[in-house]
């Protein structure tokens, strides 16, 4: 670096984060990443590989038994809960929510770790921004027992953009949600420009969305980078143990991750279609 040079802020470092069950059995083990401001990272890996425990090491839900993170230069270890609360937001999988609130009421719960700081004006507005990237403003009035499935899981990233976070945390954002509705989420969060972590599923999302992936096996990384160099086809069959290829789309030729589901490891499967 030259004189003269300042080094940008990382979003976010990982190093060497761990947990260990009280009987001895590892969920994560030496994990080690960063991530620049605005970039998003996509976790996948086989069930069991410790992805859900890595994210909620992250959002300060689980203490760590080895290894440090910090968020924009704050020590992991060090923050207050309200602290943690502006910093980070999470959105697991299933969001306990009395259903009988509107969109609006809901939404506005996420400026809680601000209410000391803004104004009710101030409030008002931000929930009113948050709902219009989520493209809510006509179910605004609506009960969350109204909506469909994934209606509510963008009423949901609302509540959670509400919290104005530094860091997003998403754990299966797109679990049970139509393909369309999949795209739409991920997209709005892409459009966001802010550095995110979503553990993911379906791998045809990675290559599109994600800047950097972290694939993880048995607890441990098995690769980080561009999904181009970190989720190879050799890299897919390996963990995943499911052939893959990366194929030109039809219009634009930009390279798809793609899922050869006629075969299952090595040997063709007896369930195949032909």
């Amino acid at each position: 670096m030259n004189a003269g040079q300042v080094k940008e802020r990382q979003a976010l470092q990982v190093s060497g984060l761990s947990y260990r069950l009280p009987g001895g059995m590892v969920l994560a083990q030496d994990i080690s990443f960063e991530l620049s401001p605005g970039e998003r990272l996509a976790i996948v890996g086989p069930n069991g590989a410790g992805k859900t425990t890595l994210l909620r090491m992250l959002a300060g839900l689980l203490r760590p038994t080895a290894g440090r993170f910090a968020v924009n230069g704050l020590d992991g270890h060090h923050m207050t809960d309200e602290m943690r609360a502006r910093l980070v937001a999470f959105l697991p999988q299933q969001l306990a929510a009395d259903k009988r609130l509107t969109v609006s009421d809901f939404v506005r719960l996420g400026c809680l770790p601000h209410a000391r700081q803004w104004s009710r004006d101030r409030q008002i507005a931000h929930v009113a921004h948050c709902i219009g990237t989520c493209r809510l403003e006509g179910l605004k009035d609506r009960a969350l027992e109204k909506l469909s499935g994934g209606e509510l899981q963008r009423a949901n990233l609302a509540r959670t953009l509400a919290q104005k976070p530094m860091l997003l945390l998403l754990d299966e954002p797109t679990n049970h949600l139509d393909p369309r509705s999949s795209i739409e989420l991920l997209s709005t969060v892409a459009s966001l420009e802010m550095t995110c972590i979503a553990v993911l599923h379906d791998l045809s999302f990675v290559p599109h969305w994600a800047t950097h992936v972290l694939v993880m096996r048995a607890g441990s990384m098995v690769s980080f980078g561009p999904p181009a160099e970190a989720l190879t086809s050799q890299c897919v069959e390996e963990v995943f143990c499911t052939p893959a290829f990366y194929l030109p789309h039809p219009s634009s030729r930009t390279p798809m991750l793609v899922i050869d589901r006629s075969e299952s490891g090595p040997a063709r499967s007896p369930f195949a279609f032909t």
